[in-house]
């Protein structure tokens, strides 16, 4: 039964056409690589979840998997003297290359990097299509079945083609109401935002690296987070920002754009009472943090003050409403072309970064029990965005993946703003 397009789809399709929108889960298996076995269990399991042969309709607004056999490409990375480096690369490179949506498709690839005695598995897919928690869900399954593990917990997706969440206007016609008269203030909000500099709004180009936090930063977050009465996201939020500012120097002597904006990604099922059971899709909201991050704050002070903003934004749901905005947002695009389109978000909707924080601890609980693996994910800037921290909690590790479009940042100063989030952390521990 084919699907309609949500207002997330709809318009990451329109996005997808001016900027590659992809992301990329990269997971380590514990076992000696077998290819052979491997592509097997990997076509096996996304033609038993019936995701194959996805056709997207855009001119009638529908998407459907047909079904059917499936043979996923899956490259296997040559040895490198830097392997470090040759994954980032490749992440950097399936970023960059998009997905062409048509009338049947194969919405992933896959990649495979081997270490001794395990290996790393990256799952590429074209973003319109599923969020972080669909996609984790399935690359468990293979996993669990290359580790001989497979129906120890039920895994399975029940639905490929969920209702509509995003009619705000039947389905939830309050938040519509709460969006709507906080429109006024989120415009004040973006025209007092720093614009980020761009040599070229043409170059959609992504660039990608990666970090893991120290092992015991993960304790630090959590006794800051109770310290100052504020959430391990705010925390992160804040030491986003702070490493960021440098970078926006000159906002300090500007007339009115003296804000640094960021956005966060939330995950909304359970908002929504979507989570159970589980499906394959997206279930997404976003809101907006700004600051003018004057240059003696302290990170504690600055969590304070973003914990005090997204403290109303939870109380109100006001990211259930970013249906709203991408309408919005994808009607206006409407009214420009070529260079305009793709530098449309950089003057309207400034922001300098975006977080996509997901804790695999409860998902993977739910579906293997224990610790979860070594694993990591990468998303696209997109349009909207110039740099995307994809924040992933597996077990105590934390892992970073950075993507950055290369026509705002070098990669030295993304050298320094990854240093100056490590320096963050210590200077929570010392309570500054």
């Amino acid at each position: 039964m084919p699907a309609k397009l949500n207002q997330f789809q709809q318009t990451m399709l329109k996005w997808n056409d001016l900027h590659s929108y992809n992301a990329v889960h990269v997971v380590r298996i514990p076992e000696s690589f077998d290819a052979g076995r491997l592509g097997s269990i990997i076509n096996a399991t996304i033609e038993g979840n019936g995701l194959t042969n996805l056709g997207v309709d855009r001119i009638r607004g529908i998407l459907c998997y047909h079904g059917g056999p499936v043979n996923c490409e899956i490259k296997v990375l040559s040895g490198d003297a830097d392997p470090d480096a040759a994954l980032c690369s490749e992440i950097e490179m399936q970023l960059n290359t998009g997905f062409l949506p048509r009338e049947r498709m194969n919405p992933f690839r896959f990649f495979v990097a081997v270490n001794a005695g395990s290996f790393l598995l990256g799952l590429v897919y074209f973003h319109p299509v599923a969020d972080a928690e669909s996609v984790v869900r399935v690359l468990m399954q293979i996993v669990n079945t290359y580790v001989g593990k497979a129906g120890r917990r039920p895994t399975g997706l029940a639905e490929l083609h969920p209702r509509r969440h995003d009619c705000l206007f039947r389905q939830n016609p309050m938040v519509l109401a709460r969006k709507l008269a906080a429109l006024p203030a989120m415009v004040r909000a973006m025209r007092r935002s720093c614009r980020p500099r761009c040599s070229d709004a043409l170059d959609s180009r992504n660039g990608f690296t990666r970090f893991s936090l120290p092992s015991d930063d993960l304790r630090v977050l959590r006794a800051a987070s109770r310290t100052l009465g504020v959430t391990i996201h705010d925390l992160y939020l804040a030491i986003l920002m702070k490493a960021l500012a440098p970078l926006a120097a000159d906002r300090e002597q500007a007339a009115r754009r003296r804000n640094i904006s960021i956005g966060t990604i939330v995950n909304t099922r359970k908002d929504l009472g979507l989570d159970a059971p589980p499906f394959f899709g997206l279930c997404l909201g976003s809101f907006v943090v700004t600051h003018p991050v004057p240059g003696g704050i302290t990170v504690a002070d600055l969590a304070r003050d973003i914990g005090l903003q997204t403290l109303e934004i939870k109380r109100r749901q006001m990211y259930l409403g970013w249906p709203f905005e991408l309408a919005a947002a994808r009607l206006a695009l409407g009214f420009f072309s070529g260079r305009r389109q793709k530098d449309f978000f950089r003057k309207n909707y400034p922001l300098w970064a975006g977080i996509s924080n997901m804790n695999l601890n409860p998902i993977w609980d739910e579906l293997e029990g224990g610790s979860p693996p070594d694993y990591f994910r990468a998303v696209s800037t997109g349009p909207v965005t110039p740099l995307v921290l994809s924040i992933t909690t597996a077990g105590n590790a934390v892992n970073i993946g950075v993507t950055y479009r290369v026509t705002f940042f070098r990669a030295a100063e993304i050298a320094a703003v990854r240093q100056r989030l490590l320096d963050g952390l210590r200077l929570l521990e010392t309570g500054l």
